[in-house]
């Protein structure tokens, strides 16, 4: 059966890793015509997308990875209709009995109390502040955020807390926040990295159907760094024999348009993500699917997915040293060695409880 149009997935096979009583959040589902991509490229049709409230108990996600460059990280939604084949992110649903699939482009979960939790945890007596990362696992700037505006919540409470802050996303839609970010900015608290995964609006329209076109985020990455926020380039996942030959074309673009440093980071395929992506390269690209995948195998000890920390995020072998060689040749080239900028945590200033919340606690 085709994938359906405007999504990626090709199926939405059930996940059997946990098998446990369903973990869906409270409420029914409310739909949701999505438009990204259609809203400028005026292509796609709006596609139906079921949203579901969650209200967790806490809102900050803590980490000790080796592997990550921050500890604490705020994700305003779970599943992400930008529906990326490669998503790393896809697992997570199984933990819901829905499907890593088409469940995951489909059926997402917002958190509107997210950031009165946050608030919460940063008026804790002891509470010592570090950057925010947000973006880490499903998109802070998906369509949904325009109906919800809980990252837009988040920056904003940030802003007047003056706590550090950075994002990832593949959405041209952050410049919808674009003076929240200048004045967080300004005071050294955030910066913003758009991840560029391709330059082929064929292969974008594909790979990762309800993401901004390329364009349009390298347009957004342009705007960002004219307003003096700093602008990051993510050419991530890249993937062999699929996109890597657009690495240098990529980076290139990416200084043009302001970006002031680069990072690049090879794909991986835990758990279930693995055969989605095989199955969508027998559709979209059956002629490159066994060299994409051998390719993959070669970097990755044999395997389409190496878990263990300290080598998750580093490609092995040949295939390893000549991308690192390129990553570095382009970026000095293209004058973006910048490293991510040390934002400032001196400047925070606990919130005072907003009593009509009542205690969260």
């Amino acid at each position: 059966m085709p994938t359906p149009k405007g999504r990626a997935a090709p199926d939405n096979q059930l996940s059997t890793r946990f098998g446990l009583p369903a973990r869906e959040a409270e409420g029914d589902w409310l739909d949701w015509a999505g438009q990204d991509w259609a809203a400028e490229e005026g292509e796609l049709p709006p596609l139906r997308t079921e949203v579901r409230l969650e209200r967790p108990r806490t809102a900050m996600t803590r980490n000790e990875s080796p592997d990550i460059p921050f500890d604490r990280s705020f994700n305003a939604y779970r599943g992400c209709e930008h529906g990326c084949i490669y998503c790393f992110a896809r697992p997570t649903h199984a933990w819901h009995d829905l499907s890593p699939g088409l469940d995951f482009e489909t059926k997402l979960f917002a958190k509107p109390t997210g950031p009165a939790l946050l608030r919460a945890e940063f008026a804790k007596r002891g509470y010592r502040p570090d950057v925010l990362a947000m973006g880490t696992n499903t998109d802070p700037y998906q369509p949904i955020e325009a109906r919800f505006r809980i990252t837009r919540a988040v920056l904003e409470l940030c802003l007047e807390t003056r706590h550090p802050v950075s994002i990832t996303t593949k959405s041209a839609r952050v410049l919808e926040d674009l003076p929240l970010l200048r004045a967080l900015a300004g005071l050294g608290l955030t910066m913003v990295m758009l991840s560029v995964t391709t330059l082929d609006p064929v292969l974008a329209r594909t790979m990762e159907p309800r993401a901004s076109a390329p364009r349009l985020r390298l347009k957004a990455l342009a705007a960002l760094a004219a307003e003096g926020v700093p602008a990051f380039v993510s050419a991530s996942p890249i993937i062999p024999a699929l996109n890597d030959h657009e690495l240098e074309a990529i980076l290139e673009a990416a200084a043009g348009a302001g970006a002031v440093g680069a990072f690049c980071q090879p794909v991986r395929l835990p758990l279930e993500v693995a055969p989605l992506f095989e199955a969508w390269l027998a559709e979209h690209r059956p002629d490159r699917r066994d060299r994409v995948l051998n390719a993959i195998r070669a970097m990755r000890g044999g395997r389409l997915n190496d878990p263990r920390f300290g080598e998750r995020m580093r490609p092995q072998g040949e295939w390893g040293r000549l991308l690192a060689a390129r990553v570095g040749a382009a970026k000095r080239r293209h004058g973006l060695e910048g490293q991510a900028p040390t934002l400032r945590t001196d400047l925070f200033t606990p919130p005072r409880r907003d009593l009509r919340q009542g205690e969260l606690f």
